[in-house]
């Protein structure tokens, strides 16, 4: 299993329709996060930041976001999401939310 963090910003005004889509987000991508080899995934909200923490259990990460990026309802939810979000200028080529280096873990 391997750790993952990331962060985005949210635009401005968007925090209530974001919560409100992620209180009720939809069984199909859900399933699809699921089937992507992805637990323990929680999104963290804090002045006009989004962190992201999920546990990844699969063994070819590529493979299975390359599978999650492929799916129409998970593009579907994405064409909805990404208006909300304003993507961090430093992340890596490539990415929407920028990965961040874990420095610390305990159990």
């Amino acid at each position: 299993m391997k750790r993952y963090g990331q962060v985005i910003r949210l635009k401005p005004g968007m925090l209530e329709e974001y919560k409100r889509y992620h209180a009720n987000a939809w069984p199909e991508v859900l399933d699809m996060i699921r089937q992507c080899n992805i637990r323990n995934y929680s999104i963290f909200h804090k002045d006009g930041y989004l962190f992201a923490y999920f546990e990844y259990v699969g063994d070819d990460f590529e493979a299975d976001m390359a599978k999650m990026a492929a799916d129409p309802k998970t593009q579907e939810w994405w064409a909805i999401m990404k208006p909300m979000q304003d993507p961090l200028p430093t992340r890596a080529e490539g990415e929407w939310w920028a990965n961040m280096e874990e420095v610390f873990h305990t159990d």
